[in-house]
């Protein structure tokens, strides 16, 4: 029999989630879970000195991913995001396919180099400004928007940085950043070229082989009249400092180099993104004297608020004991065989990911595994499975991830239709095997060679 709490637990949970994915009148995300978590801690169903310890959980993995997102605004601002739209088009000379796939790789390395939801807010404007200069027609569009968007979700499993819900879960499992890398960039790099190829195959018909503009003039790079980046500076891409440039890419080249590098000395993750960030923005300064202002700005600090409130709301589930129904219904199963325990939980953290989205799923999942006292392989590769059941699983629907909330909003911002039918279409054929294609791909990398 359930009791009041765990009622009571439920109601808030599923009102908060409904109304943070529906957002009325486009009210901002972090309302609803700061409404649902400040009642949480009203009815005392999270205390004081749980909230202590999910600030300590919540502060590094959101200061990493601000700091993140302070470099893109620093890079927009000195025209980077425009020039790599401009090169995009010419150097695919004319070529649909070959635009097709300098896009998707535009994708994946602005998430591996960034964030999911950075690349996001980055990439849609440039695909979006790139098929209408081009003259593209609806079912033309489609595959660029789609598997852009794919491609820039999933590519936030690799490497535990470019998402912010990997990055807490990583802290509470207590995996190092570099033995993640060692177990999950090989499966999951197999499952996103999976996905990658199937989406070729799913588009091929509709990927126009010549573009109609060949070659794209500067002036249509100016040309306002289709295009406005959220984060978009008032300059000249024509008149880019080239020494600045490579020195800001270098900056944060030695940035993402560092975050493997020098975390087994002790040194915090966030510590190192606030730092490059910071010598980033000094550099500016120095070099065409734009201060600080534009990135206060334009980061969006309630990132920090967000994560802090949907783990108030996972950890009132928690303590409400719907965490040890899950541990001992579970438990048993997983404890066997790794091989079990990564289908489980990969399919388990897919399943809540596209029903309250993946940032409290994955959250839950990783609690569970914590709490359910495995051998140290099994809990390492249960995890891992989860991440990649929050980053690819979560991509069956709209609803999965907050990068693909995030893409939808920008859609409709741009005047681009997208349904979720068209949307389902895709990923109910392509999701599910690149999902199953990467869980196997852990069970037998780590297995078989890590092991």
């Amino acid at each position: 029999m359930w009791d009041s709490s765990l009622i009571m637990m439920l109601i808030i949970f599923t009102f908060t989630i409904v109304f943070m994915l529906w957002r009325p009148k486009n009210v901002n995300e972090t309302v609803p879970t700061t409404i649902g978590a400040a009642i949480v801690l009203i009815l005392g169903i999270v205390s004081w000195t749980d909230i202590l310890d999910i600030l300590g959980i919540v502060s590094g993995p959101s200061l990493t991913i601000l700091s993140t997102i302070m470099m893109t605004i620093v890079l927009e601002s000195i025209g980077f995001f425009k020039w790599i739209a401009f090169n995009i088009v010419n150097r695919s000379k004319g070529s649909g396919i070959r635009l097709y796939v300098y896009t998707n790789l535009l994708c994946f390395l602005m998430t591996m180099l960034f964030n999911n939801d950075g690349s996001i807010l980055i990439t849609t404007p440039i695909i979006i400004r790139i098929v209408q200069l081009l003259k593209f027609k609806p079912h033309q569009m489609y595959p660029y928007l789609i598997s852009g968007a794919l491609i820039a979700t999933a590519a936030s499993a690799p490497i535990a940085v470019s998402n912010i819900a990997n990055l807490i879960a990583l802290k509470i499992i207590g995996l190092t950043l570099n033995d993640y890398v060692l177990m999950m960039f090989i499966p999951s790099m197999i499952g996103i070229f999976v996905i990658a190829w199937l989406l070729f195959l799913y588009f091929k018909k509709d990927i126009p082989k010549v573009s109609i503009m060949f070659p794209l003039k500067r002036a249509h790079l100016h040309s306002t009249q289709l295009y406005t980046h959220p984060l978009d500076p008032a300059g000249n891409p024509e008149d880019i400092d080239w020494k600045m440039f490579k020195i800001c890419i270098l900056i944060i080249i030695i940035t993402r180099i560092a975050f493997f590098a020098l975390t087994p000395f002790g040194i915090s993750l966030e510590f190192i993104g606030l730092f490059g960030a910071a010598i980033l923005i000094i550099y500016r300064w120095i070099r065409i004297r734009i201060g600080i202002k534009d990135v206060i700005r334009n980061t969006p600090w309630q990132i920090f608020l967000f994560a802090f409130n949907m783990y108030v709301l996972v950890y009132g589930l928690k303590n409400v004991g719907l965490n040890d129904f899950i541990v001992s219904s579970l438990r048993e199963f997983i404890a066997q065989d790794a091989l079990q325990a990564t289908i489980i939980m990969g399919m388990l953290t897919t399943v809540l990911s596209n029903l309250v989205n993946n940032l409290p799923a994955v959250m839950f999942s990783t609690m569970a595994i914590v709490d359910m006292g495995l051998e140290p392989l099994i809990v390492q590769i249960a995890y891992l499975a989860s991440v990649i059941g929050s980053d690819i699983g979560a991509l069956l629907t709209p609803i999965g991830t907050l990068a693909t909330l995030i893409w939808m909003f920008e859609l409709k911002k741009f005047g681009v239709k997208m349904t979720w039918r068209k949307y389902l279409k895709v990923t109910f054929l392509v999701i599910p095997i690149g999902l199953f294609v990467s869980l196997f791909s852990l069970y037998l990398w780590i297995m078989l060679v890590v092991q």
